[in-house]
């Protein structure tokens, strides 16, 4: 299992095709915060809530200087289904080989329903100007989440 990441650790550099399958790396949004959100599966009930929570909130993340970043271990044309089925304005990435969800502490056993399985840690790393860890939240809860993360933030 992955360490997890802690206030002031560089965050691991990553680049990641999103869902049109252009390249998407985290050194693009260099100058400017960035939530780096990790979610299990596109299409699913509790990401889909999150996804569209974020999404929602995008316009205010985005007036306080944050950009948003979704991670899975997708491929990019089951995150375009899933774009364009939930009308998401979140910026989505896949990572098949799993190595940035492993890098941020993002992947490694977890219980579900009672049972110790290896999956994705839905979790969130918010990155600063510098590429600095700011925050580093996991075992997030899909629901209620972002507005814990805006709260938080103090935006």
């Amino acid at each position: 299992m992955s360490e997890r990441l802690q206030p002031g650790d560089t965050a691991p550099a990553f680049t990641l095709p999103d869902a049109d399958g252009n390249e998407v790396s985290l050194a693009d949004h260099r100058g400017r915060k960035v939530i780096v959100y990790f979610y299990p599966a596109a299409l699913t009930p509790g990401c889909t809530k999150q996804a569209c929570d974020f999404t929602d909130n995008l316009d205010v993340l985005a007036a306080a200087g944050y950009d948003v970043i979704g991670v899975s271990p997708d491929k990019p044309e089951k995150l375009a289904r899933f774009r364009e089925k939930e009308n998401l304005r979140v910026t989505l990435v896949g990572d098949p080989e799993k190595t940035t969800l492993e890098a941020y502490g993002a992947f490694g056993e977890k219980k579900l329903y009672g049972k110790v399985v290896t999956g994705v840690i839905r979790s969130t790393v918010v990155v600063d100007e510098e590429g600095k860890v700011e925050h580093a939240f996991y075992n997030v809860k899909a629901t209620g989440h972002v507005a814990k993360i805006i709260r938080d933030l103090g935006i």
